[in-house]
C-alpha cells in the first residue's frame, strides 16, 4: 500500500468506527475505501470485518457505564448473535453476494420505520404485557430477531447497528441509550464470531486490516462520546438519516 491509501484506510476506519459506536452502518464508508486500494470485493468484506471489530469492542467499552445492570441480558443476546454471525460468515464463503443483496435495502426500510414507530409500538407492548400479566424477560422471539440480524452481520454487516437498535429499542425497556449500548456488544459478538470464520477459512489481507483497525478503535471512542449526548428524538432522527443514506449507497453505487 501507498502513504496515500493507509491515510484514505486510517480516516475511512476512524469515521466508520464512529458511526458504528454512534448508530451502525460504517461499513458503509471502510468496504468502498477497500475496494479503492485494489481489494477485490469478497476480500474487501473479508477485511472490512476484521478491521471494524476492533472498534465495534472500542465502541462498547466507551459505552460501559450504560451497560451497567445489564450483563446477564447482553450475555444472552449475544449468544444468540454468535450463532448468527458464524452462520453469515459462511453463507459469504459460499454463496454469491446478490443472493442478498435484494434483501438488505428492505431490511433497512423496516428498520427506520420500527424507529419512526418505535415509541408508540412500546407503549403497546408495555401495555399488553401488563393487561397479561407477563414479565418483561429476554423473549424467545427477540433472541431470534437478534440472531438473524448476527446472520446478516456476519454476511455483510453495513446497517447491522441500524436492525439492531429498531429491535432492540422496541423490546426492551430503557431508553436509546441502553439500546446503543446492548447494540455495540452484540455487533462485537457478531463480527467477533465472523472474524473467527474468516481466519481460519478465508484469505485475508492483514496489512490493510490492521490500519482500518487503527482508525477504527480512535473512531469507537470518538462515538461513545457523541452518541450519548444525543437525546432520544434526535437519535432516532441521526438513526433514519444514516439508514437512507445507506439505502442509496447499497442500490446506487
Amino acid at each position: 500500500m501507498s502513504w496515500a491509501d493507509v491515510l484514505l484506510l486510517v480516516v475511512a476506519g476512524t469515521a466508520a468506527g464512529t458511526i458504528n459506536a454512534v448508530v451502525g452502518s460504517g461499513s458503509l464508508v471502510t468496504f468502498p475505501a477497500l475496494l479503492m486500494v485494489g481489494l477485490p470485493p469478497v476480500l474487501a468484506n473479508v477485511t472490512n470485518n476484521i478491521g471494524v471489530l476492533p472498534g465495534n469492542i472500542s465502541g462498547a467499552l466507551g459505552y460501559r457505564g450504560e451497560l451497567r445492570g445489564n450483563g446477564g441480558t447482553a450475555w444472552r443476546l449475544a449468544i444468540a448473535s454468535v450463532a448468527g454471525g458464524v452462520a453469515g460468515a459462511l453463507l459469504l464463503l459460499v454463496l454469491p453476494e446478490e443472493v442478498f443483496s435484494w434483501v438488505v435495502p428492505l431490511l433497512i426500510v423496516l428498520a427506520c420505520v420500527l424507529i419512526i414507530a418505535g415509541p408508540r409500538i412500546k407503549t403497546w407492548l408495555s401495555a399488553r404485557r401488563v393487561a397479561l400479566g407477563a414479565p418483561r424477560t429476554v423473549s424467545g422471539k427477540l433472541a431470534l430477531g437478534v440472531g438473524l440480524t448476527g446472520v446478516y452481520g456476519g454476511y455483510f454487516g453495513a446497517a447491522q447497528g441500524v436492525i439492531l437498535l429498531s429491535v432492540l429499542s422496541i423490546a426492551l425497556p430503557g431508553g436509546m441509550q441502553r439500546a446503543n449500548a446492548l447494540k455495540n456488544v452484540l455487533a462485537a459478538a457478531a463480527n467477533a464470531a465472523a472474524a473467527v470464520v474468516f481466519v481460519l477459512i478465508s484469505e485475508i489481507d492483514w496489512a490493510a486490516a490492521g490500519v482500518v483497525a487503527l482508525g477504527a478503535i480512535i473512531g469507537g471512542q470518538i462515538g461513545a462520546r457523541v452518541g450519548r449526548r444525543i437525546p432520544d428524538l434526535a437519535f432516532r432522527v441521526v438513526i433514519v438519516a444514516i439508514g437512507i443514506v445507506a439505502i442509496a449507497r447499497i442500490l446506487f453505487f
